[in-house]
C-alpha cells in the first residue's frame, strides 16, 4: 500500500474518530454479556466477571512476569536514547500487549462456572490493539523530543505507581515491596500498562497518532471507570488500595482522551 494511500486512511480514520456515533459504539457494545459454559442468571453478571478477573489465565504463567516488565522498560530506554529508530518496534509490543491483555485477562476456568469468557473487554481490547498495529504501519508517532515537559510532570509518578502496582496478591494490601517492579503481573495487564503507552504519547503530543491516542485512552477511561466503580463503592473495604492503583488508569486516560479532542497545534 502507498504512502498516499496510509495517509488517506489516517485522514478518514481521525474523521471517523471524530463522530458522535463512534463514542455511541463503545458506549452500546458495553451491553455485550460475558459468556460462561455452565451458563448464569443476568443477576449474577457482576460476580462472573469477578470470577473471571480474579482467576484470569494471567495467573497461570508467573515465569513471564519479568519477561513483560523489563521489555517495556528497555523499549523505553531505547526511545529515550534512539528515539524514532525504535518506533515501529515499540509500536508493535504495545499492540501484543493488547492482544495478550485480550485473552489472557478475560478468560478463566472455573468451578461454579466452568470456561468463563468477559467478551465485552476482549472486544474492546482487540480494537486497540488493531489501532496499535495500524500506527505500526503509517508510523505518525514521532519520538524525536518530548513537549511542554513542564506541564506534563504529574503523570509520571502515577505512571510509575501503575507499573510498579505494589500490592499484596493475598490481602490486597499495601505492599510497597521495590521487586514488584521486576516480578508481579502489571506488565502483562491492560490496567497498569495503559497508563504507561498513554503517558508516553502524552509527553510526546502533539507528534503522535491521534486516533491511536484516542481509542486507547477512551477505552482506559472506560476500564477505569468500572474499576473505580468496583474497588471504591462496591468493595470498599478490601479493594481500596487496589482502587488507589487504578487512579492512574482513570486519571491519565481521561487526560489522554481530553487532549485527544481537542484541535491540535504543533508544538
Amino acid at each position: 500500500m502507498s504512502v498516499n494511500n496510509l495517509e488517506n486512511i489516517q485522514i478518514k480514520l481521525e474523521l471517523i474518530t471524530q463522530k458522535w456515533w463512534f463514542f455511541l459504539f463503545f458506549i452500546l457494545i458495553q451491553f455485550i454479556p460475558p459468556y460462561a459454559s455452565k451458563g448464569f442468571e443476568i443477576s449474577e453478571i457482576g460476580v462472573v466477571t469477578g470470577e473471571v478477573l480474579s482467576h484470569s489465565l494471567v495467573y497461570n504463567f508467573p515465569a513471564f512476569y519479568p519477561i513483560f516488565k523489563v521489555l517495556p522498560l528497555i523499549l523505553v530506554i531505547c526511545i529515550i536514547l534512539l528515539r524514532n529508530r525504535v518506533t515501529r518496534i515499540f509500536n508493535l509490543y504495545v499492540a501484543i500487549t493488547y492482544l495478550l491483555f485480550a485473552f489472557l485477562q478475560s478468560i478463566a476456568f472455573t468451578e461454579k462456572y466452568g470456561i468463563a469468557i468477559i467478551a465485552i473487554n476482549i472486544v474492546m481490547f482487540l480494537l486497540v490493539a488493531f489501532f496499535w498495529i495500524w500506527e505500526a504501519a503509517i508510523q505518525k508517532n514521532d519520538f524525536t523530543s518530548p513537549t511542554k515537559l513542564s506541564k506534563k510532570y504529574w503523570i509520571i509518578p502515577l505512571t510509575f505507581l501503575a507499573f510498579w502496582y505494589p500490592i499484596n496478591p493475598e490481602t490486597m494490601r499495601p505492599d510497597l515491596n521495590i521487586l514488584y517492579l521486576l516480578t508481579n503481573e502489571a506488565g502483562l495487564t491492560f490496567c497498569m500498562m495503559t497508563p504507561v503507552y498513554i503517558s508516553l504519547l502524552i509527553l510526546y503530543y502533539p507528534r503522535i497518532n491521534i486516533v491511536t491516542l484516542k481509542v486507547t485512552s477512551l477505552v482506559g477511561t472506560i476500564i477505569g471507570f468500572y474499576n473505580i466503580l468496583t474497588n471504591f463503592i462496591m468493595f470498599p473495604n478490601l479493594l481500596w488500595w487496589n482502587g488507589i492503583l487504578h487512579l492512574p488508569l482513570i486519571s491519565i486516560s481521561v487526560y489522554g482522551l481530553i487532549i485527544s479532542l481537542k484541535k491540535r497545534m504543533i508544538e
